[in-house]
């Protein structure tokens, strides 16, 4: 789909208000993810919103249940954040 300069310049700032709309509801007390759940999409939202404790906590439950990462690998949590 081609779009015109001005809905590029559009959808180009789609992840800073993304980022943005998450940021505020974090803030208040929300969650940046509901009843569709993390996914692929929002795995690195999840590293940037979750607790560094839950998330550690996650990974080793993934890994007692899946060792050698062959379930969704990725899908929900990443072995290891990425530090990009």
């Amino acid at each position: 789909m081609r779009y015109s300069p001005e809905e590029a310049a559009f959808l180009a700032l789609a992840p800073e208000v993304t980022r943005a709309i998450h940021d505020l509801v974090v803030e208040l007390g929300g969650s940046f993810s509901a009843e569709h759940g993390i996914g692929q999409l929002k795995v690195s939202e999840l590293e940037r919103y979750e607790d560094p404790t839950a998330l550690a906590l996650m990974r080793r439950i993934k890994n007692a249940i899946d060792p050698h990462n062959l379930m969704n690998p990725g899908k929900v949590i990443r072995p290891y954040p990425d530090k990009t």
